[in-house]
């Protein structure tokens, strides 16, 4: 008898047995491991009994740890450019430019922007996927090196800005590619604890930028940093790889399957990914320069921003986990903007001093940090296919992008002159409170109708 037969019956044997037994998981006659994942029944093609296994195993966690490096350092270098902006305003060749915003800008939001390019090419051609990740990090290295020897806002643009966002774009989305092939059952744990890299890198780089300038200058730095990403990131390469072979993917590659498109809960997920990216970046943006208005030094709002990195490791982590079939997507996106949403409200909106701005700056980051990796959970709701996963992914991905994009001229428009510690926002961000506030609660109502919905729908169907 054929080996692979003799293993497909252990399985439907394995399979009856923990159906029997009331598990969340079984094995059918196929061959297909189903899990039930909040309250829906997935499955997945366990595919060549060969490979490694799935949600675990050495292979697995060596690949998050490889996606935990990058996500650190080559994203959190990206995330921390207004410390580089900070100094370029304040000395040549890039004295009081009123665009330095500009590189910071493309590096952010064109790298969501990018996913809809980058995306269907790592479908169309799977084998490109780690040729692509080893393309995308020795561009961003490159990059910041070309940047030291930038003396124009144009030069800054393209390298610092355009270069190396195009390195980490076609670097990140294939590294996602390969996270959905590694875990399901755990793919919003794994998926926390890779983005949770950027908390912990906004814990020590920005100080250690700011450090670096001071001392050395602009283009002394950006070649450290180059040299650093390479030295730290270039080891972990080779943990970089999809579960199957590079063949693999394009011998069994099955037709698109875009019937979640046709599904209205997509479009409240969308919604409420939209509404949360519009509001998402302004207190990390805008928290240091409110503690400076209250008379605390500089330092004083790094370490806000550094204790919302600290709390946006936990959430990213622990609402990531929660998620994995433990409490319903649906409900954490309801209750996690609603959190934020009164957060902002009132610890930020009537902030005075530190009592209430460092709360402010951990319960902010607990749940408007924790929202990313729900984005995971969110693309398992229409099936746990791999290109589902993508693709739901690079579209949420896109909208936070608009939202990123947008931030600088909203926020520019919304900003008052006058000050008052005594009002509401300081006076000058009464909007900037108000706008963001309205934000998360527009995000927490999406999913309120969606759960309302939902109930409504059972009710009927129950008779």
């Amino acid at each position: 008898m054929d080996p692979r037969q003799v293993i497909g019956a252990e399985d439907q044997i394995r399979g009856a047995s923990q159906l029997e037994h009331g598990s969340d998981h079984m094995v059918d006659s196929g061959g297909a491991e189903k899990w039930v994942i909040d309250g829906e029944m997935a499955a997945f093609d366990r595919g060549d009994q060969n490979l490694p296994p799935i949600d675990g195993g050495p292979a697995a966690w060596r690949f998050i740890f490889g996606a935990f490096m990058m996500e650190a350092f080559q994203w959190g270098f990206a995330l921390n450019y207004g410390v580089f902006q900070n100094y370029y305003f304040k000395h040549e060749p890039f004295l009081g430019n009123q665009s330095l915003s500009i590189v910071g800008t493309v590096a952010t939001g064109s790298f969501f922007l990018g996913a809809p390019v980058v995306i269907p090419l790592i479908k169309l051609f799977p084998r490109c996927q780690r040729p692509l990740v080893c393309i995308g990090w020795a561009l961003s290295v490159l990059s910041l090196i070309a940047a030291s020897f930038a003396s124009t806002l144009g030069v800054l643009i393209a390298t610092q800005g355009v270069v190396y966002t195009v390195g980490i774009t076609i670097l990140y989305w294939p590294v996602m590619s390969m996270m959905s092939e590694w875990f399901v059952k755990k793919r919003g744990l794994a998926f926390g604890i890779i983005t949770a890299a950027t908390g912990l890198s906004g814990i020590v780089m920005p100080f250690a930028l700011a450090a670096l300038l001071d001392r050395y200058g602009y283009a002394i730095t950006l070649r450290a940093i180059g040299v650093t990403l390479a030295v730290f990131t270039g080891p972990v390469l080779p943990m970089i790889k999809g579960r199957k072979p590079p063949g693999y993917s394009a011998t069994n590659r099955k037709k698109a399957d875009l019937s979640f498109i046709k599904n209205p809960v997509f479009y409240f997920f969308s919604a409420s990914v939209f509404f949360q990216g519009l509001g998402h970046f302004f207190p990390t943006l805008y928290l240091p320069s409110y503690a400076t208005l209250l008379g605390y030094s500089s330092s004083m709002g790094a370490l806000l921003l550094a204790l919302f990195s600290v709390a946006q490791i936990i959430g990213q982590v622990g609402i990531g986990h929660l998620s994995d079939g433990r409490v319903s997507v649906q409900v954490l996106a309801l209750v996690v903007p609603s959190v934020s949403c009164i957060a902002v409200f009132t610890l930020w909106g009537f902030g005075r001093s530190l009592a209430c701005l460092i709360p402010f700056s951990l319960i902010y980051g607990v749940f408007a940090g924790g929202y990313l990796p729900l984005w995971a959970r969110m693309g398992m709701r229409f099936g746990d296919d791999e290109d589902i996963a993508l693709t739901t992914f690079g579209i949420f991905a896109f909208l936070k992008g608009v939202g990123n994009i947008i931030t600088g001229p909203i926020g520019a428009a919304l900003v008052a002159q006058d000050v008052d510690t005594k009002a509401y926002g300081l006076e000058r961000y009464r909007s900037i409170v108000i706008y963001c506030g309205f934000c998360m609660l527009a995000c927490a109502m999406v999913m309120a109708v969606l759960f309302l919905k939902d109930k409504i729908a059972t009710k009927r169907a129950n008779g």
